[in-house]
């Protein structure tokens, strides 16, 4: 079968995404795995409750790309009309499908011991014209739809699926992605990331500029910025998958040579998740002390699979009484330099390791704002001690946005610290 470049677009359906009550990531979780699959997403459109709008979106993108995928508007309320709308639209008529509404009846009747009302056995209700996506997972099933093929599209397919995240994975690894990959044969598409520390996107391609002038036209470089950090990526895409892996590995370790004294790792992985793999390899423990970040790092830490093997808890000691007594830090300190200071960080994090017994301590103190600033510590002011029983380094930082993208730089630099610590630590 020869490969082709197959394209897609993502409509998610929903007021509560346009006016931002609810995040889109669905179409970012969609895009990730048809990506690994081979297949590039030419565009992510949301739109809300409204015939119309829908209708039109799926008008554009049928024309655009070869694979429409939606997900909302499935449910069994009056503001759902996905389903309804593309019975009209592709012309069909309702009808029950069994499978599903045995399922539905189970769910109920057996799972939940809840009355099953009329509008749940909608749930079981299709077009007859499409092919039903069993969801094992929800009341809602996935639908199918073929289109006519065009002069620029040899075939073309419309799914549509619930917007519960849960319930949208189920059915795009059960059954969307293994139907699209039988349907069509497409390129290799690869990417190989790093991420680097310690100097600007403008400064990184002032850098590299004739480096990345002279790669080949197949080879694309992205700049990631994020948190203070720069993710580097090379992509590529093609039918030979071993010259594309040794091309690109190549070239990969080309740029690593011209990014090395700010290089942090050389994978597409978050830092709190290179920290956890540093930590297991060198039998290591770590622990937090948090103020002003107020647990956000533990919660990076403990979101990464696995994490109970290295890390040993936090303490979110907000008030003078509770640094005081949780992790021993001296009044006089406290009453004197104050609670953000080099050295209430550092007997934060002296309290951290005694109490906790951890090889490794991380604690933050700070003025996120938009209140509290002074002359002399404005908002935004951070110090972040790491370390360990032997040996502590600190940081002052001044951020200047608002309270919550404080402390995600405040999380992100303090484990980078950390993460650089624990490299260099010998023990």
């Amino acid at each position: 079968m020869k490969q082709e470049n197959v394209t897609a677009s993502i409509i998610t359906i929903g007021d509560e995404l346009l006016i931002g009550q609810t995040l889109d990531t669905n179409s970012a979780w969609m895009a990730q795995e048809l990506n690994k699959a081979g297949i590039w997403v030419r565009r992510r459109v949301a739109v809300g409750d409204v015939r119309q709008e829908i209708w039109q979106a799926l008008d554009e993108e049928i024309q655009q790309s070869d694979i429409v995928l939606l997900t909302g508007g499935l449910g069994p309320t009056a503001d759902d009309i996905t389903k309804p709308l593309l019975c009209d639209y592709f012309g069909g008529k309702m009808t029950v499908h069994a499978e599903t509404l045995a399922h539905v009846k189970d769910i109920f009747e057996n799972k939940l011991k809840r009355p099953l009302l009329e509008r749940n056995l909608r749930q079981a209700e299709v077009p007859d014209n499409c092919t039903v996506l069993f969801n094992k997972r929800g009341t809602a099933p996935g639908m199918w739809f073929d289109v006519a093929a065009t002069s620029s599209h040899s075939k073309r397919v419309v799914v549509s699926m619930p917007g519960v995240p849960h319930e949208m994975k189920g059915l795009i690894s059960a059954s969307v992605l293994p139907r699209l990959k039988a349907e069509w044969q497409v390129p290799h598409i690869l990417h190989r990331t790093l991420l680097t520390a310690g100097a600007g996107e403008s400064f990184l391609a002032e850098r590299i500029q004739q480096w990345e002038e002279a790669l080949p036209p197949h080879i694309k470089l992205a700049y990631l910025p994020n948190y203070g950090l720069v993710r580097l990526r090379l992509t590529t895409t093609g039918s030979k998958l071993p010259e594309l892996q040794h091309e690109l590995d190549y070239l990969f370790a080309e740029l690593q040579e011209q990014v090395k004294d700010v290089l942090v790792i050389n994978e597409d992985k978050p830092l709190e998740e290179a920290l956890g793999q540093l930590l297991l390899q060198k039998g290591k423990t770590v622990a937090t002390a948090e103020s002003c970040t107020g647990g956000y790092i533990a919660h990076l830490i403990t979101s990464i699979q696995g994490s109970s093997a290295y890390y040993e808890g936090s303490s979110i000691s907000y008030s003078y009484t509770a640094k005081e007594r949780m992790l021993q830090v001296h009044n006089s300190t406290l009453t004197t330099k104050g609670a953000v200071s080099q050295e209430t960080v550092q007997e934060m994090l002296g309290g951290l390791l005694k109490q906790t017994g951890a090889d490794y301590g991380i604690a933050t103190s700070g003025i996120m704002g938009p209140g509290g600033g002074t002359p002399d510590k404005p908002v935004g002011t951070v110090w972040v001690a790491v370390g360990n029983n032997e040996r502590m380094e600190t940081h002052r930082f001044l951020f200047r946005f608002d309270r919550m993208r404080n402390i995600q730089l405040a999380a992100a630099n303090a484990l980078l610290l950390l993460f650089r610590f624990v490299q260099k630590d010998a023990s």
